[in-house]
C-alpha cells in the first residue's frame, strides 16, 4: 500500500508540474504579482512556475490524502453492506417463520421418530454382541 501510494503521488505530482510548464511555454505565460509589484518575463516565469509548483505539490497531496480516504471509506461501505445483507436475510428468515410452523412440526416429529428408530437399533446390536 505504501508503495502504491508513493507512485501515485509521484505521478499526480508530475502531471500537475507538466501543466504548469506548459501554461508557461505555450499558453500566456504566468505574471506573479507581489505587493502590487508585478514581476514578468524571464524572472516571472520562474518566480510563476516555482510559486506554481508549490501549490501544485500542496494539491497533490491533498489528491492523495483524499484517494486513499476514499479507498477506506468504499472499502468501509462493502463490509457494512455484506453485514446488512446478512442481517435483512436473517429478518426475513425471522418473518416467514411463523408461515412454516406446520411444515417445522411435521419435521420435528419425524426427526423424533427417527432418532427414537436408531437409538433402538443400536441398543439391539449392543445387546447382541
Amino acid at each position: 500500500m505504501k508503495r502504491t501510494a508513493k507512485y501515485l503521488f509521484i505521478a499526480t505530482l508530475l502531471a500537475f508540474l507538466t501543466i504548469s510548464a506548459w501554461q508557461v511555454m505555450f499558453g500566456d505565460g504566468i505574471n506573479v504579482n507581489i505587493d502590487g509589484d508585478q514581476i514578468d518575463g524571464p524572472l516571472g516565469a520562474v518566480l510563476g512556475v516555482l510559486f506554481a509548483s508549490g501549490g501544485m505539490a500542496i494539491a497533490a497531496v491533498v489528491c492523495v490524502g483524499v484517494a486513499i480516504f476514499l479507498g477506506v471509506l468504499f472499502a468501509g461501505l462493502g463490509v457494512l453492506m455484506v453485514g446488512g445483507m446478512a442481517l435483512l436475510a436473517f429478518i426475513c428468515i425471522m418473518a416467514v417463520s411463523p408461515l412454516l410452523l406446520p411444515l417445522l412440526v411435521v419435521i420435528g416429529i419425524y426427526y423424533y421418530i427417527r432418532k427414537r428408530q436408531q437409538r433402538r437399533q443400536h441398543v439391539a446390536l449392543n445387546q447382541a454382541v
